[in-house]
């Protein structure tokens, strides 16, 4: 896309990661448009691994997701799944988490933020380059795990374990029979930067937990896939959300226009196109698979 910045109309690419974090480059250049530092971040402690002692951060935008979380802010205010949450923590040995960049240890059993499936991930974004904005959805999932040395013979020296005794391989700070996540909302979000400031011009939850909105927990996002697409008309579209709606924002404010609820969840981005009877449609694929639902 093209960003005015500085008085200047500057050709970008704009890349998105699952960090969490958003870098507006130069197209001719690749230099960064808004300032980016490179901070020490936390070293792996395995035996016969180095890891870089630094990482670049931009300034501009601030984190599109929870990089970090504090024994005090583990989910409240349902008593069930704040019991297993904290029974899961007990298990773990307390919460460890050092920032940004956190590699998993030998030592513990560490949360992540962003996990793996957490950050912006494979939907990708959309812009309306007539407003300067790009639109991307970002899930606060943590991974959590431990690095086990292996046994002789094996690829690997060492494999990721996982508490809960299932999947070691893609193990979540989350309940997996519910994939409601440990950590206060909100779970995921919709949100506008604004290309030409680097500011968030919005942010939304996307997505609900049907059994928390009977309990009068609202908007806490739901755990999905699949991007935004923004029209002309000022709106996103969006599903990738594991509670099967299909929504529409103001792609001006954020509020949510509309909803519909499909027969299966939709963790791909949508297509948009002008039929030959004149109307527009809006078209998603819903294989009823959400093949990233792992534990």
């Amino acid at each position: 896309m093209e960003v005015t910045h500085d008085g200047k109309k500057i050709p970008v690419v704009v890349a998105v990661s699952k960090p969490g974090l958003m870098f507006f480059l130069d197209r001719d250049t690749g230099k960064p448009v808004y300032p980016v530092e490179e901070r020490p971040v936390p070293q792996s402690d395995i035996p016969g691994e180095e890891t870089w002692p630094t990482q670049p951060f931009p300034l501009k935008p601030p984190p599109l997701a929870r990089t970090s979380i504090r024994p005090d802010e583990i989910f409240t205010g349902e008593p069930e799944h704040e019991k297993f949450c904290r029974d899961l923590v007990a298990k773990i040995g307390g919460i460890h988490n050092e920032g940004p960049y956190m590699p998993y240890s030998s030592k513990e059993f560490r949360i992540i933020f962003p996990g793996q499936q957490g950050g912006p991930n494979y939907g990708g974004v959309s812009i309306d380059p007539k407003m300067g904005y790009v639109f991307v959805n970002s899930r606060n999932v943590a991974g959590m795990g431990r690095m086990d040395k292996t046994k002789e013979g094996d690829a690997v020296a060492y494999r990721r374990v996982s508490p809960l005794g299932v999947g070691s391989m893609n193990a979540r700070f989350w309940n997996p029979a519910t994939q409601m996540a440990c950590q206060q909302p909100p779970w995921a979000e919709l949100m506008a930067v604004n290309a030409n400031t680097g500011d968030i011009e919005w942010r939304v939850p996307l997505g609900t937990i049907d059994q928390l909105e009977a309990k009068g927990i609202h908007n806490t996002g739901a755990f999905g896939q699949g991007g935004p697409i923004a029209t002309a008309g000022n709106l996103v579209f969006i599903a990738g959300t594991m509670d099967k709606r299909f929504r529409a924002f103001d792609s001006r404010t954020g509020e949510r226009l509309w909803e519909a609820k499909m027969d299966t969840e939709g963790h791909t981005s949508p297509i948009t196109y002008m039929g030959r009877n004149g109307k527009q449609y809006v078209v998603i694929v819903t294989s009823g698979v959400n093949a990233f639902a792992l534990n």
